[in-house]
């Protein structure tokens, strides 16, 4: 029961805060273009702060994504197999998730580690890299988590709002 509470606030927090940041993306861009057009001086910045909100909204996304099981798929062949080879197929899909994104979940922290020694910042605003690069590292293993425990369950009898 602790999982699954865990499992709603982890689904809501990751929701709000794409939200929040796909907004900030918005503002930004407006901002920017309006002050580009109307007073002739863009926001210092703005290109760098919409890299480094995109960068946190699709890894943030990337657990919701997975949870829901909204990736894109090729199903066309699915209706002709039986259902227990269909149920094969997708734990085997649901294995390479995991094992695919765990590997690049270390990769990304080895270069997390290697952003934070160097001290990488951005050009124009010098913003440390290194949270959002840890950030992304985060995400991904999550996301790796979350195909580990849809192995447990099948298509269909899930709802699609709670991890297991």
């Amino acid at each position: 029961m602790a999982l699954k509470r865990f499992a709603e606030v982890l689904q809501t927090g990751l929701g709000v805060t794409s939200a929040v940041v796909l907004f900030l993306m918005m503002a930004i861009t407006a901002v920017d273009v309006a002050g580009r057009y109307v007073l002739n001086m863009p926001l210092k910045g703005g290109f760098e702060m919409t890299e480094l909100l995109l960068a946190a909204l699709i890894y943030c996304g990337l657990p919701l994504v997975s949870r829901r099981r909204e990736h894109i798929v090729i199903d066309t062949f699915d209706p002709l197999y039986p259902p227990r080879l269909k149920r094969a197929l997708d734990i085997v899909a649901e294995v390479i998730c995991a094992a695919t994104l765990s590997g690049l979940g270390y990769l990304i922290f080895v270069r997390a580690v290697r952003v934070a020694q160097y001290g990488d910042t951005t050009t124009v605003l010098k913003l440390p890299l290194a949270p959002i690069v840890y950030l992304m590292g985060v995400m991904i293993v999550v996301a790796a988590l979350i195909h580990v425990s849809l192995i447990l369950v099948p298509h269909g009898e899930d709802d699609g709002k709670t991890i297991v």
